[in-house]
């Protein structure tokens, strides 16, 4: 282990957690580990996905960053993986978990659980009215005059929904409620799949000052689920554009809550004064519209991060606490609400931006992560056409590193799953061929990890030129199925209606658990919440 990298132990990495300064506290191992058990400030990056993942998450290389584990080891490994890739100050904490609980810390279980437990003390700090699963029924079956929005994103919704239940994802509530509820008459009720969205949601609306009444589904789809009643499947309903008179609405009720609570809107000047600061302070840049808005066109290195998700998941786009977070949109309606609730959740440094601000080349497509370490990868590409011939030939095995989620929905026929961090393992599960070629979704952790494996390999370590997205692009078909797994498929954390078995048990237990959360909080002094009213 190279020796910049240090040892700390609980008591010190508790300090860190207190002291003022930027830290990020890493988990090494798969998201189902994780979710069974971690602290609570730490934030899940697999060793595997590294490369792919860290410039994302921890930008600034001399941030100081704490790996952790469960005492399996691969934490020194991600500390040497993360020092070859050029980042500084590293620490490892001795111990791993079980050192960090008998100092007498608290070790949780679940995913996003500090944005998860925000929304529960939120709920409790503000009185977030709510209504149950029965009362909305009826409620519809009396034909009430009442608005149904599903806060999650567009993906969930379309999964599972309430009937007339509209999408509206999280940040675009306070920007499109003019236009979706003429009537001040109108009973609004916000629901997610649990409680987190419903709950910021209609607290959104309230802390706008809109004239509804407004309340949250009380355990929301999994609710209407435990009561019998009919969920849907392949639901599309969605509001159109804000009109200019929803987006000024909106935008005067976002910039007064910012402005309560001390948010600055910054712009052109300052944000290159910040970028040009980024290598002594940790900078977030992220555009908080629609993924397609973001698809349609972005700032080139502006990472997507739709405003509810961002709320909802923060773990995923922020892992450095204490670091400077900018939010960008296009109606000054979405980054501003946004950002109160990051405010509010302990990212004391956060501001908000016009898109049209920010200087840079513009794009479209999706984010594209940034992997580090590609320049470095050697291993030969082949194309999809050359793939397929491999494959009907029989002279080729595929192993695919997509995530075992979306590699169920649809992957490439003949291809086996397997995790980048066991990756080694999977292969002695796979059968022989003259070559072994390696998938991802882009192809960028695929040529890291093919070229890793050709160091030492006696057969030819291929990586599929442009990944999954390239042969899909050439209307190659993909299969589904949970077929061929060469790993333990540990790498998501299904929410309990995807889990198999008795699927309302779980529902249950997740309910309570995410209940609880506000009394873990009432003892926890990691938690750095600040509910105010606003």
């Amino acid at each position: 282990m190279p020796s910049s990298i240090k040892r700390i132990d609980a008591r010190t990495l508790k300090a860190a957690l207190h002291d003022g300064g930027e830290v990020a506290l890493l988990d090494a191992r798969e998201e189902l580990a994780f979710g069974e058990r971690h602290i609570l400030m730490a934030a899940c990056l697999p060793l595997g996905r590294i490369e792919v993942l860290a410039d994302d998450m921890v930008p600034r290389r001399s941030a100081r960053v704490v790996w952790c584990d469960d005492g399996g080891g691969i934490a020194d490994e991600a500390a040497r993986r993360m020092s070859d890739l050029g980042y500084e100050d590293l620490s490892l904490l001795a111990g791993g978990l079980a050192a960090w609980e008998a100092a007498g810390h608290r070790i949780y279980s679940g995913v996003h659980v500090p944005s998860k437990a925000f929304a529960e003390v939120v709920e409790h700090d503000l009185g977030t009215p709510w209504i149950t699963a029965p009362q909305l029924k009826a409620m519809i079956d009396a034909a009430e005059d009442i608005a149904i929005f599903d806060s999650r994103s567009f993906e969930e919704y379309h999964t599972n929904s309430i009937p007339t239940a509209v999408s509206v994802p999280g940040a675009e509530l306070v920007l499109r409620f003019k236009d979706l509820v003429p009537s001040a008459k109108t009973t609004v009720i916000v629901n997610c799949g649990g409680r987190t969205r419903s709950i910021i949601g209609a607290q959104s609306l309230i802390n706008a000052g809109v004239p509804n009444k407004v309340v949250s589904l009380k355990n929301g789809t999994m609710a209407w689920h435990l009561a019998g009643f009919e969920v849907i499947q392949g639901a599309g309903k969605r509001p159109p554009a804000a009109s200019p008179a929803a987006a000024e609405a909106g935008r005067q009720s976002a910039e007064r809550i910012a402005r309560g609570l001390g948010i600055p809107r910054i712009d052109a000047a300052m944000l290159a004064k910040w970028r040009a600061e980024s290598d002594r302070r940790s900078l977030y840049v992220l555009d908080v519209r629609t993924p397609e808005e973001y698809a349609a066109g972005h700032v080139a290195g502006v990472r997507s991060a739709p405003g509810g998700q961002l709320v909802q998941e923060t773990d995923n786009f922020l892992a450095t606490w204490g670091a400077r977070v900018v939010l960008a949109d296009t109606d000054g309606a979405r980054a501003a609400m946004t950002a109160s609730w990051l405010k509010q959740m302990g990212w004391d440094d956060v501001a908000v931006i016009r898109l049209d601000e920010i200087p840079g080349e513009r794009t479209t497509g999706p984010h594209r992560p940034r992997a580090l370490g590609l320049e470095r990868a050697t291993a030969p590409t082949i194309t999809p056409a050359e793939l397929q011939a491999s494959l009907e030939a029989g002279t080729a095995t595929l192993i695919d590193l997509e995530y075992s989620k979306p590699y169920r929905n649809g992957h490439i026929p003949g291809a086996w799953f397997s995790t980048r961090t066991r990756l080694a393992e999977a292969l002695a599960k796979v059968p022989p061929a003259p070559s072994i070629v390696i998938t991802s979704p882009d192809g960028a952790l695929a040529r890291i990890a093919a070229t890793e494996l050709a160091a030492t390999a006696s057969v030819p370590f291929l990586s599929l030129e442009g990944g999954t997205r390239a042969w899909t692009a050439s209307s190659y078909p993909l299969a589904k199925g949970a077929e061929r797994m060469a790993d333990l498929a540990d790498d998501v954390w299904l929410p309990a209606r995807e889990r198999g078995g008795d699927r309302e048990s779980a529902m249950r237990a997740y309910l309570a658990w995410e209940i609880d959360l506000v009394n873990q909080m009432r003892t926890d002094d990691d938690q750095r919440f600040k509910v105010v009213r606003v």
